[in-house]
């Protein structure tokens, strides 16, 4: 990772290597904390690495915000958060920039009661506002805003600013025809729709100085019908350059736009094209950062080698690991984002607290990690932790943690972190749970990486995994020696009770994933949620003679047609009227999408009637009828694998039942943000009461 990891001026500024963190809304920006919450997050950040960071977007208007908790720029009341967060990165050596931001026809009224602004009044479908028209004298007066939130930002401490011009926000809606349709100065051909952006990066420019960077996050396709092509994006990333941008930050697509774009379905480095066509066109003049699907150190290495861009910008990374550059450089595991999306972009796009589902303390440093035993919100393991030492040097408890999915994982790092000995207790003969299914569904890979960094994390803090190992009676005394118990045995798969069920034709979902390879060639799946729709993606995804990059181009005609073998026929049935209930919003209408391409029948609404060798037959007005089936699965639900419960309620030592085993949901969300908080509050519960 010789490129990735040395240094390069940007603006200005000396940057320790060529990854920018990239820009976030948290949903915590207007807390009544004084922004010590917010300060936490990024400082924790900072302290493990990362060099140049970008806030989440903070508007310059209140009629700018993308929601009601949005930081807004020019009012008094957000100050003092916003110079919190300057001064605690400064204070752990990094550096950090502004995202001066506006929604544009993307804000919502319900925020303010105000009515979204656009260049026309083209309603979209990300927002249920129709936006209104700004008149001229408010376009004038939105650049002012701009200026003054760059001012601001430069006498709160904060090192450059970063116009948010991408993603179908305000500034990019300037550019596109599809939603500037007006005919003056600031519309009517290509070159008047670039002249608001240039504009506001001359005001900003001027009122911050010319000294104080300003990056400028362009929009590399916005991936819509009409969009500006690409000669115009280039002719816009040539003005910008000359206008005196530090750097162009590469985004794709917009909300509103049918194309994936950050999804775990989008294999990474699809969309390094765009930021290598930007960096060519400049030619030098501003260094070029490529953004989107890149969640890991060693791919932003080959952009950098290929010459598609100048530095990267990683996001969502930072959420799954603040320690991602600290631990890379020291080659120890990093926590690898998986793409997703749960727990950080749909939670963001709903105005509630972002989080991380593979690192539940992302959001939450300072209620998770200091319970864990760190003072320094951004030191994940202590090193006296890790040399075995224990807590400030006091003798360390015993916990055991029966179960090593998900739940179990997180709990047992976290009791580890804390100095605590741990005892992880796993029935297979590997840890992970549902993850070890979910890493063998196509653009699911990565769910793989966190067993394995878990796994590798939890032997360096000493923690005794014992694998193949089913708790049973013989394991009581042991438990009943503990300071406390975590079971997270997970989930079993729910039966249904329908003729035929235990037909040599049918499989529970766990049966199916490890047996994919030898099913048969019409497979029908009994049941409709997120399982249900990865099992199908497994198997309908067959194979390509080309990367998935290119099949996932071609396959959104951003790329010539790939053929395509050896998807089976799947079909889904579910009772209920919808597919995929419990996929995050974010990410359900792609899988569907895919499934629909490939060819996958969804079927809903429907009454079973029995399981046939034949297939499976329906119950209906004209008659039954029978869908063909070589293999019929069973992915109806689960149910809590809790027989353990009653022995350890008797051992009267304090216990928690997270996860799938305290009532059989199967949201990995859940289960690592309850195990994480599961650690903590045994640890609190059993600790020995204080010396008089």
């Amino acid at each position: 990772m010789r490129r990735v990891l040395s240094p390069v001026t940007l603006g200005g500024l000396a940057l320790p290597h060529r990854v920018v963190m990239g820009s976030m809304h948290l949903g915590i920006e207007d807390r009544d904390d004084g922004g010590a919450a917010l300060a936490a997050f990024y400082a924790a950040r900072a302290a493990g690495g990362a060099g140049l960071i970008v806030t989440g977007g903070s508007a310059v208007n209140r009629v700018g915000t993308g929601g009601v908790h949005y930081s807004v720029v020019g009012e008094r009341e957000h100050a003092p958060r916003l110079a919190r967060v300057a001064e605690a990165v400064h204070e752990t050596g990094g550096l950090i920039a502004l995202q001066l931001f506006h929604a544009g026809r993307y804000a919502f009224a319900a925020s303010f009661g105000l009515r979204p602004v656009a260049p026309s009044a083209v309603p979209s479908r990300f927002s249920p506002d129709p936006p209104r028209a700004l008149t001229g004298a408010e376009i004038a007066a939105t650049i002012d805003d701009f200026a003054r939130g760059a001012a601001t930002a430069r006498r709160l401490g904060f090192d450059a600013v970063e116009l948010m011009g991408s993603e179908g926000y305000l500034l990019n809606q300037f550019t596109s025809a599809v939603t500037n349709r007006r005919d003056d100065g600031w519309g009517g051909d290509a070159a008047r729709r670039r002249a608001f952006p240039l504009a506001v990066l001359a005001a900003v420019r001027d009122a911050a100085g010319a000294d104080f960077p300003v990056l400028y996050r362009m929009s590399g396709a916005d991936l819509m019908d009409g969009a500006p092509d690409t000669d115009e994006v280039l002719a816009l990333a040539r003005e910008l350059a000359r206008a005196g941008a530090a750097a162009l930050n590469v985004g794709i697509g917009w909300h509103e736009s049918r194309v994936p774009t950050v999804q775990a379905v989008v294999p990474p480095g699809t969309w390094a094209p765009y930021p290598a066509r930007i960096r060519a066109a400049v030619a030098g003049a501003v260094p070029v950062i490529a953004s989107n699907r890149i969640n890991r150190l060693a791919q932003a290495e080959q952009l950098l080698a290929a010459g598609d861009a100048d530095l990267v910008s990683l996001a969502r990374p930072f959420l799954a690991d603040p320690e991602l550059i600290a631990r890379s450089r020291a080659a120890r595991p990093v926590n690898v984002c998986i793409g997703c999306n749960q727990a950080c972009i749909d939670r963001s796009l709903a105005d509630e607290p972002v989080s991380c589902m593979v690192n539940p303390a992302a959001g939450r440093e300072l209620s998770l990690l200091p319970a864990a035993g760190f003072a320094d919100p951004g030191a994940a393991v202590a090193d006296a932790t890790r040399a075995g030492g224990g807590e400030r040097g006091r003798d360390r408890r015993r916990y055991a943690v029966v179960g090593a999915g998900p739940a179990g994982l997180a709990a047992a790092h976290a009791l580890a972190t804390a100095g605590e000995r741990v005892v992880l207790y796993e029935a297979a003969d590997e840890p992970g749970g549902q993850f070890r299914l979910a890493r063998l569904v196509p653009g699911k890979a990565d769910y793989g990486a966190t067993i394995e960094y878990y796994a590798a994390e939890l032997a360096a803090l000493g923690v005794e995994l014992r694998l193949a190992h089913p708790v049973g009676p013989d394991d009581r005394a042991e438990l009943a020696g503990c300071a406390g118990i975590v079971l997270a045995t997970g989930v079993l798969p729910r039966p249904v009770d329908l003729p035929g069920a235990d037909g040599p034709n049918v499989l529970t979902y766990p049966q199916a994933f490890a047996a994919a390879d030898r099913l048969g060639e019409r497979v029908v799946v009994v049941g409709g949620g997120g399982i249900a729709v990865d099992l199908a993606h497994l198997l309908s995804h067959g194979r390509t003679d080309g990367d998935e990059r290119n099949r996932f181009r071609a396959e959104h005609g951003l790329a010539a047609p790939l053929g395509v073998t050896g998807g089976r026929q799947v079909t889904l049935l579910r009772r209920g009227p919808r597919i995929g209930t419990g996929i995050g919003r974010t990410t359900r209408w792609a899988l569907l999408a895919a499934l629909r391409r490939r060819g996958v029948l969804l079927r809903t609404g429907v009454r079973y009637d029995r399981i046939t060798p034949a297939g499976v037959l329906l119950a209906g007005a004209d008659g039954p009828e029978l869908v063909p089936a070589d293999t019929v699965v069973v992915a109806a639900g689960q149910l809590p694998a809790d027989a353990l419960r009653p022995m350890i309620a008797e051992l009267a030592v304090p216990y928690r039942v997270v996860g799938g085993a305290a009532d059989g949901a199967v949201d990995a969300v859940t289960a690592f943000a309850a195990g994480a908080e599961a650690g903590r509050a045994l640890r609190h519960e059993s600790a020995p009461a204080p010396t008089p």
